[in-house]
């Protein structure tokens, strides 16, 4: 139903946010590692999951596609839902629960909120062998991996929508950020963001 919202922060609480899109406030339940990446009034670009409960809809917000493919993973293990899903990621990065799964950590996987002994080891079981997440992001390569602020996820979004690949799009923003010298997240900053495309649209011409 939702696949991503793109608008102006309103509130940012303990587990979620609201966004503004277009005047209509969504509260969006994120892990405390991308809420801490943002702030009241900041543009963003958020990926969406919705979970549908008997009584209730939830809309489940993610700053990185690799932590929204986590989370669905998560979600297919028997006896875990969203909330511990959520528990996971506000510990963890997507790279660091790939290598606590591949390590079998079980002690490590219980310091993420609301997981026991018994679920982190069911975790570990089930996923032990059917982990996929982007390899360029498990192996933590800026370069490489999609961009983990929202600024810089807007640039790449405005990119395909001037025709270029998306994973082409995520690597030229990536190494503008890199190679400018920019700190992550990016700040709101017309004038940073300008020159991070400037420099991506000239790598990827160089090229084509």
């Amino acid at each position: 139903m939702f696949a991503s919202l793109t608008g102006t922060v309103e509130t940012v609480g303990a587990d979620s946010a609201v966004i503004d899109v277009n005047g209509v406030g969504f509260l969006v339940r994120m892990s405390a590692l991308d809420l801490a990446h943002l702030h009241t009034g900041q543009q963003t670009h958020v990926l969406t999951s919705l979970h549908v409960a008997q009584d209730s809809l939830s809309l489940y917000g993610f700053l990185a596609r690799q932590s929204q493919e986590l989370f669905a993973q998560l979600l297919k293990v028997s006896g875990i839902g969203p909330k511990v899903a959520l528990g996971v990621l506000s510990s963890f990065t997507p790279a660091q629960f790939a290598d606590i799964v591949q390590r079998q950590d079980t002690t490590a996987l219980t310091k993420a909120q609301g997981l026991g002994r018994k679920g982190a080891q069911k975790i570990i079981l089930e996923l032990a062998n059917k982990l996929v997440l982007d390899s360029d992001s498990a192996s933590g390569s800026q370069a490489d991996a999609q961009p983990a602020d929202p600024v810089a996820a807007q640039l790449v979004d405005a990119m395909v929508g001037m025709g270029k690949d998306a994973k082409q799009a995520q690597e030229a923003v990536n190494k503008a950020i890199e190679a400018l010298g920019i700190a992550t997240p990016m700040p709101a900053d017309k004038s940073v963001e300008s020159q991070v495309l400037s420099y991506a649209f000239r790598s990827m011409d160089r090229r084509d």
